[in-house]
């Protein structure tokens, strides 16, 4: 707990106490649950039961982002702590302030909510795991449009028969959201049905029952109380998805467990009425087992034919799985490369009901990355093509990127297929709305130590910024320090200080470096020349990024001219000519850097003393038909020209004044 401030302490859970804690470094808002053990083998117990739940990827569940036991010695007692997701609203409190006003939920949110919930419920029952304590105040409200299922138990908590009992008389209202069986500490996924069905009825109940009568109404079911009078009530009453909840709260509330119905058939009942609009979220309804026997063979035809296979079992992962395999295999004149728009569409829009689940995700990405690798080299036709699905595409790779963010194999293959797709055509401006600069910098801060998702953020941010349109610089303004950090951290890194100075480049043309960075930019550029000399991208970002930050300052001018660490930057300057002399391109950037030191006048001295007046020279008589670069060159000479040192007074009688071209000026020594 020393990484916490705690901050508030709510009402007791069922189980154990809930804190609002601050997490000291991060300034995050957490809520830590703790739960006291019986001993150390009780706690050990819990714990290793609840590990897997850190593993949990779904974007309608919040995992606990640590677990951990620990010593209270003022009272003598062990505690296991779950640290998860703080939000200020339950879907409790949504019911509640409902309750007060005696006015019904909005059916159309309500059924996005349930949606929500009821998917996040079905990939834990796929996965074999109960949730075992649901209930409104641990569905979680985000944005007032998302929720989050929250606070999932272990069998060894839920069945510590002395704490539930002492909670129970504390607070009747902890268990009447559970099922009979569970009242005896027998839990199943029909368990959850059960308190799922709790929670519908609540919601569409709260507009004419206060918060006693719905505990009693809840409490009488769990011994076989009578449900028709209050189906009849709500229909009576026309509340809000009345007929469709009345056909299904008496097939989930049902004192058997057996007679109970699955979480896929409450989603089929919910969402397939005719009365019912479509949730916002992708729920698969029923999903179809088909043999693996039964689908090597449909899946043995040419692409046109999977194609249909798949989209006649859009619902069904195993199928999908299949069949992204063997689309893996096949030749890209099978495939129809270099642009199959038919396989493109027909994937993309069947991988977005599966975005849960990641080895499907690699599997798909991996092909697309493929196929668009495959169109980058081709020409107008396929770019034409293209452009009729990126704005899809965009935001499915960063809605799935944002469903597992730990899966560095992901984000770096998706790092490289927006890369691919920024590179093509004019989508930066969808690219920023759709929010991927935010996540980028998420990506580096993150993933700071690990090169590759570092390496390949930098190339798809410099992809996305070249010739921009940038909507919004506020995110921009940390990316300077992040690049700095990545330099520094691997000075050696040829592409690691490739693509830093290339975005550092980019970043100062928009003014995003502030004054208080250029020194540290400013040395990183110059280093990664003297380091990565035979990098002839480098080395023009590089010195493109350096006349920018000259152009605005004249500490960064005299830093390149004269305070260089490891000697003046002119001498780095002078070798770096005679390197490529061949090359006009990084030529003509060495110039435009000269001319802006040249611009100011203190500068002008060390440039006449680091020998840049002949340098000048031979570029103007090298390279006569580049006529930026002449430009350039006889500007710096004509600035060399006009601040010449003034002439001084006759030496006194008897003494001889060495002639000025004998002069060895201190700053030339190498």
């Amino acid at each position: 707990m020393d990484k916490y401030q705690i901050l508030d302490q709510l009402n007791p859970g069922a189980l154990g106490v809930n804190l609002v804690v601050e997490e000291i470094e991060t300034k995050e808002k957490l809520l830590i649950k703790q739960v006291e053990c019986i001993d150390e083998h009780h706690a050990n117990e819990a714990l290793e039961e609840l590990m897997p739940l850190l593993k949990l990827q779904h974007a309608h569940i919040s995992v606990y982002q640590e677990l951990f036991i620990m010593w209270n010695r003022k009272i003598s007692s062990l505690f296991l702590c779950m640290v998860m997701e703080y939000s200020k609203e339950t879907l409790l409190d949504v019911i509640e302030n409902k309750r007060k006003k005696r006015a019904a939920i909005d059916a159309g949110w309500m059924q996005d909510i349930l949606g929500q919930a009821m998917d996040a419920l079905d990939y834990l029952h796929q996965l074999g795991i109960i949730h075992r304590n649901l209930k409104p105040s641990n569905i979680i409200i985000i944005g007032n449009t998302q929720c989050k299922l929250e606070d999932l138990s272990s069998h060894t908590l839920m069945t510590h028969e002395a704490k539930w009992n002492i909670r129970a008389e504390e607070d009747p209202c902890q268990k009447s959201w559970m099922a009979p069986e569970a009242l005896n500490f027998s839990f199943s996924q029909k368990s959850d049905i059960w308190s799922l069905g709790c929670i519908i009825l609540d919601l569409i109940c709260c507009s004419f029952l206060d918060t006693t009568e719905a505990m009693n109404l809840r409490k009488s079911l769990q011994t076989g109380g009578n449900l028709k009078d209050i189906l009849k009530d709500i229909l009576d009453r026309k509340v809000p998805s009345a007929e469709t909840s009345c056909s299904l709260l008496p097939l989930m509330l049902q004192i058997s467990p057996s007679n109970r119905i699955s979480i896929r058939q409450v989603i089929h009942i919910t969402f397939t009425d005719s009365s019912s609009r479509p949730p916002r979220v992708m729920l698969t309804l029923q999903q179809q087992v088909v043999p693996m026997a039964v689908t090597d063979m449909l899946l043995q035809g040419n692409l046109g034919s999977i194609l249909e296979v798949m989209q006649n079992f859009s619902s069904s992962p195993e199928v999908q799985f299949r069949a992204m395999k063997k689309l893996m295999t096949m030749s890209d004149d099978e495939l129809g490369l270099p642009w199959p728009m038919e396989m493109v569409m027909s994937v993309t829009a069947i991988m977005k009901q599966h975005q849960r689940i990641l080895e499907l995700q690699l599997c798909t990405w991996s092909l697309l990355l493929h196929v668009m690798g495959q169109a980058l080299m081709q020409g107008d036709e396929a770019q034409a093509a293209k452009t009729q699905w990126d704005s899809s595409i965009i935001v499915y790779l960063l809605s799935t990127m944002r469903s597992h963010p730990d899966s560095v194999q992901l984000i770096t293959t998706g790092h490289s297929i927006l890369t691919i797709i920024s590179s093509q055509g004019a989508v930066s401006e969808e690219m920023q709305k759709a929010g991927l600069i935010e996540l980028l910098l998420e990506h580096l801060n993150r993933y700071a130590k690990d090169r590759d998702v570092c390496l390949r953020a930098l190339g798809l941010l410099w992809s996305l910024l070249v010739d921009a349109v940038i909507v919004d610089k506020g995110p921009l303004d940390q990316i300077p320090a992040l690049v700095i950090q990545q330099l520094a951290t691997h000075p050696e890194d040829g592409e690691m200080a490739e693509a830093g100075c290339a975005v550092l480049w980019l970043l100062s043309l928009l003014g995003c470096i502030k004054e208080s960075q250029f020194e540290a930019v400013v040395t990183l550029l110059l280093q990664s020349i003297r380091l990565c000399q035979d990098r002839v991208l480098l080395v023009n970002n590089a010195f493109r990024g350096l006349a920018s930050l000259t152009k605005m300052s004249e500490l960064v001018a005299f830093q390149v001219a004269v305070l260089e660490v490891e000697g003046s930057g002119l001498w780095l300057l002078r070798d770096i000519y005679q390197l490529y002399k061949d090359d006009p391109e990084v030529v003509e950037n060495l110039c435009m850097l000269l001319a802006y030191l040249a611009s100011y006048k203190e500068i002008v001295s060390e440039l006449e003393s680091g020998g840049i007046r002949a340098l000048a020279q031979e570029m103007v008589e090298r390279f006569t038909s580049s006529l930026e670069l002449v430009a350039y060159a006889t500007t710096v000479l004509q600035r060399l020209d006009e601040v010449k040192p003034q002439v001084k007074p006759s030496p006194p009688s008897g003494e001889t004044e060495v002639p000025r071209d004998l002069q060895v000026a201190p700053s030339s020594q190498k």
